[in-house]
């Protein structure tokens, strides 16, 4: 009898992954093995680094340390949005300046962060892998803020023949400035495990902040004489005397900083219980360091802060630990409350801070903001005045809404609000869309974020009466922040809602169907006799098939989770006796 040879099946070429448009990194692979573009600036680069080494040491040593950084986001571009919110609270207070020129410490990070993500997204632009924005109304309020604080006014400003001065113009970028801060965490954080990163680092950096404060106001360890050797701003170091400004330089902003914060730590708590006695210490660090502040309106978003964290997460018990709390932090910052309750004692019954701001607003803001119709456009993007008199060489606009009215008018306020109401809706949604147990249509990290959005923003609009907490340095990077940890990623909500999908679409069942008896002839055989003992296997006999790939496919998740029976393998016709090679049968037993 002849044998019959049965070949191996040819691999499904559709199973196989695409080729990476990455070049590879080493190997015969490399497309392009010689190459002057890669040679020619390494060379270059290197003897630019030897020199710099003899001539400048610490110049190489940064040169150094930002290729590090620049090569590390260009890898993980999460990093970038991990350095600038754990950096930016501890560098803020920092004088324009003092360490670096014009800018800021954190802007200047800010700014090579950007510039490597951007260089980044060009060159995988022939990929198709850059991120797609859809701009949605919290996008267009950013930038019709950013418009009306910036363009309109020195436009009129321009129109009229008013001298623009460098306050305009660094005022102006402001608002442009946290549009490029939201942009560049959208583009960097792309699932929901960098958000919660973000978002310990977030709060491990204020507690920082919030404890430096504390002993700031409690005059301990030498840290005032520190802080107000790096931090004092414009070099007044009497600025904030026996109260907690931190490194942000400013008491308002470190209270702000802590009260955001906690609505986070509110979140992580009700979703990672493990790490609940970290967290409790936390609590109690922030709870304190706004008090530290020493500020009326820094109590006062603390108590309007815990009201949103207690109807964000429907726990109203929560209300009930603010008395109790309140008096465990009065007792220890008593120094720092005693001497604001003192202010009481004035002639006028008020403390000389409320009288001096409303002075200020009545002599030089608001006589200029309300004649010949300056509040529709706007009088100048800066928000300040120069005044011998002052110690700080300066009187700032101390209303929030009326900062808004002067620097754009009632576009900058309508965009005020439009942002507002876009921001709360946004971390209203994101919030409780992850109450439930399975996380809702977004991850535990977003659903925080949303959390910390919402407290933020009704904390700013509450406190915008007293100041422009918007663009506080500090309040404003982590609002910004976390308005755009809480937007929603639709790659990522897809990919969690399809095994749901896949669980709950009916299938057809699978229809039964007889096996086919194989015959060696086409002679019909005779009826089947009873069982009896088995047969002695024939050498004619065709040789079962392999059985397939039993790896679940990707992107099919009714295979995956097992919601769909498989079709039974199909039965071949062996070939006739003395069939050969060339016999179609033989053919289709080697397919």
């Amino acid at each position: 009898m002849a044998s019959v040879t049965v070949r191996s099946p040819v691999p499904d070429r559709g199973l196989m992954p695409p080729p990476s448009p990455a070049l590879p990194l080493r190997g015969r692979g490399l497309r392009y093995p010689a190459s002057r573009w890669v040679a020619v600036p390494a060379v270059t680069g290197a003897a630019v680094l030897g020199v710099a080494c003899t001539l400048r040491p610490l110049l190489a040593a940064v040169l150094v340390v930002l290729a590090v950084l620049v090569a590390a986001v260009w890898v993980r571009p999460a990093l970038a949005a991990c350095l600038l919110i754990f950096l930016t609270p501890l560098t803020a207070g920092i004088d324009r300046g003092s360490a670096l020129p014009v800018l800021r410490p954190q802007e200047a990070l800010a700014v090579v962060l950007g510039g490597t993500l951007a260089v980044r997204g060009v060159v995988r632009m022939r990929t198709g892998q850059l991120p797609r924005f859809r701009l949605g109304p919290v996008e267009w309020a950013l930038v019709l803020m950013a418009v009306a604080g910036s363009l309109l006014p020195l436009l009129r400003m321009a129109v009229r023949q008013e001298a623009i001065g460098q306050d305009d113009v660094l005022y102006a970028l402001v608002l442009w400035k946290y549009l490029g801060l939201y942009v560049l965490i959208r583009a960097s954080v792309s699932t929901d495990r960098h958000v919660r990163a973000c978002l310990w680092l977030s709060v491990a950096a204020s507690t920082v902040v919030a404890g430096l404060a504390i002993l700031q106001s409690l005059g301990l360890f030498g840290v005032p004489h520190l802080l107000a050797t790096y931090y004092a701003p414009f070099g007044y170091t009497d600025a904030f005397a026996a109260r907690g400004s931190s490194t942000l330089g400013l008491p308002a902003a470190t209270a702000d900083l802590a009260v955001i914060n906690l609505a986070i730590v509110a979140g992580l708590w009700t979703r990672f219980r493990r790490y609940r006695p970290a967290l409790a210490v936390a609590t109690a660090v922030l709870v304190m360091g706004a008090l530290s502040a020493g500020e009326f309106s820094s109590a006062i978003g603390l108590l309007a802060g815990v009201f949103c964290i207690a109807i964000v997460i429907r726990r109203p018990r929560l209300l009930w630990t603010v008395g109790p709390a309140a008096l465990v932090a009065g007792y220890a910052l008593w120094p720092v409350i005693s001497r604001r309750l003192s202010g009481f004692e004035s002639a006028s019954g008020l403390p000389v801070s409320w009288t001096g701001r409303l002075v200020n607003l009545q002599t030089y803001f608001w006589p200029k903001l309300f004649s010949g119709g300056n509040f529709l456009l706007g009088v100048r993007p800066a928000a300040r005045i120069p005044v011998a008199t002052q110690a700080t060489g300066f009187v700032w606009i101390e209303s929030g809404y009326t900062w808004l009215l002067w620097a754009g008018g009632i576009p900058l306020l309508a965009g005020f609000v439009f942002l507002a109401c876009a921001a709360a809706r946004r971390g209203w949604r994101a919030a409780r869309s992850g109450m439930d147990g399975l996380g809702g249509a977004v991850g535990p990290g977003t659903s925080v974020a949303g959390i910390g959005l919402f407290t933020a923003i009704v904390v700013i609009c509450v406190l915008m009466t007293f100041d422009p907490h918007l663009t506080y340095r500090g309040t404003g990077d982590a609002f910004f922040t976390l308005l755009a940890l809480a937007a929603p990623r639709a790659a990522r909500a897809a990919a969690r809602a399809a095994p749901r999908a896949a669980l709950t679409t009916p299938t057809a069942p699978a229809t039964p169907t007889a096996p086919a008896t194989p015959t060696a002839s086409a002679t019909p055989s005779a009826p089947p006799a009873m069982p009896s003992a088995p047969p002695a296997a024939s050498s004619a006999a065709p040789a079962e098939p392999r059985p397939g790939p039993t790896a679940p496919l990707a992107g099919r998740p009714s295979e995956n989770h097992g919601t769909r029976a498989a079709a039974p393998a199909p039965r071949r016709t062996p070939p006739a006796p003395g069939a050969t090679q060339h016999d179609p049968a033989i053919r289709e037993v080697g397919q």
